[in-house]
């Protein structure tokens, strides 16, 4: 927190004193009344609304494809090694480089942007539920095999559940390249949505409303982040129990 105030207390004063350009790098204090008169327009609730949307659905069709398939893959070592090869080639294949190709089989309009979102989170997911599959213990494993427990049984009841902290790490690495994926779109082929406030205010030399944007997008950032740390803990909170009971 100190170090985050001397940063903002540095963005008031370094443009006031005429260390950096007002134009283009005003004070703080003109940055949050332009936040203030965006919000209180409507506008700025328009355009996080419209951008939450976008990568909300992108990253919810990417829990969607990438957790299930991920629990195959880290299951099932020959589906792995057929599969694979397509993953890792799709999974260094750049969003952006291929946000031309979504805009030509799809359009300018929101598939295109939902699309990049989706492919942008799903292999931060896969990846994640894959290593976390693999690195389920094998004792659970046995000991509920030896129990007859049946596959989906198994999936619903041992291997998920343990699966659950490297997933929710994933989720929260694809939530942020969710959220820069449409921000990316956004600036490039829309218009609206938080991208495009920060792209035109850009252009139109607004930059409190730009800086106003920007910080939106880090606040909501931050905010996502927290929420899945809190639903990490949650979700494990099984584990700290089994600790407590056996000790």
């Amino acid at each position: 927190m100190p170090l985050l105030g001397l940063f903002f207390l540095l963005w008031e004063i370094a443009p006031r004193l005429g260390w950096l350009n007002r134009i283009f790098f005003p004070p703080l204090s003109e940055v949050l009344v332009a936040w203030w008169a965006l919000l209180a327009s409507g506008v700025l609730i328009e355009h996080i609304g419209i951008s939450l949307q976008r990568a909300a659905i992108g990253f919810a069709l990417g829990v969607v494809v990438a957790i299930p398939l991920g629990l195959l893959m880290g299951r099932y070592s020959l589906f792995e090694k057929v599969s694979d090869l397509l993953v890792q080639t799709l999974r260094n294949t750049s969003q952006f480089a291929l946000l031309p190709v979504f805009i030509l089989l799809l359009g300018i309009g929101e598939e295109s942007k939902v699309a990049i979102t989706f492919y942008s989170s799903v292999f931060f997911l896969l990846v994640n539920t894959i290593s976390g599959v693999k690195s389920v213990d094998p004792l659970l494993i046995k000991a509920a095999r030896s129990m007859g427990t049946s596959d989906f049984d198994l999936f619903r009841k041992v291997i998920l559940p343990a699966s659950i902290p490297s997933i929710v790490a994933g989720a929260r690495l694809a939530v942020k390249s969710s959220l820069f994926a449409v921000i990316g779109a956004e600036m490039l082929a829309a218009k609206s949505g938080l991208g495009f406030l920060i792209q035109n205010s850009q252009l139109m030399m607004e930059t409190a409303d730009m800086y106003a944007g920007i910080l939106t997008l880090t606040v909501i950032g931050l905010t996502v982040n927290y929420l899945l740390v809190w639903f990490e803990r949650w979700a494990t909170a099984w584990k700290g129990q089994s600790e407590t009971s056996l000790i």
